[in-house]
């Protein structure tokens, strides 16, 4: 049985699609269904290339168990649209971004919107917390943990 492989990605890959990453890692290890997926993230943009995620965002994702362990990439259309079987944005431009770099309409069938999964809350974007303070930390963690259990419902169904 192939895994089921994730991409989480937002802009510069430091704060919420590490974030999202972690959460689902740990949303398929609490079900007894780690070994069933290849989980990943990366930024539209490599402003923050080979960086580990943003410390804050660090620091609140530990007050929750979570472990920031990915390494900042950029997106890669030619490896990852063929690597990957869900490539889920964080927000509009990072959707927008990622529909224009699609090579073909297999390509824009795996993306996705995270928020597009929440039951919780209405956003239509996970926030980037980045210039803001504590507050933005933990709303996207909120948003991350209720989008992320929507959308593992959404992939089970589909698999």
């Amino acid at each position: 049985m192939s895994k089921i492989k994730i991409l989480f990605v937002c802009l510069g890959n430091i704060c919420r699609s590490p974030s999202a990453e972690a959460v689902f890692k740990d949303l398929v290890k609490t079900k007894g269904l780690a070994e069933e997926f290849d989980i990943d993230s990366a930024g539209t943009y490599a402003y923050h290339e080979g960086e580990m995620a943003d410390r804050r965002m660090q620091q609140h994702a530990i007050k929750r168990g979570y472990n920031l362990t990915s390494i900042s990439r950029p997106f890669y259309p030619n490896r990852d649209w063929d690597k990957f079987d869900y490539i889920v944005a964080m927000d509009n431009s990072n959707f927008t971004d990622l529909r224009a770099m699609a090579r073909n309409e297999a390509d824009l069938k795996k993306l996705h919107k995270m928020t597009n999964f929440s039951s919780r809350f209405n956003y239509d974007h996970v926030p980037d917390p980045y210039y803001g303070g504590y507050e933005g930390f933990e709303l996207v963690l909120d948003i991350l943990e209720d989008a992320g259990e929507g959308f593992f419902n959404y992939v089970k169904k589909q698999e």
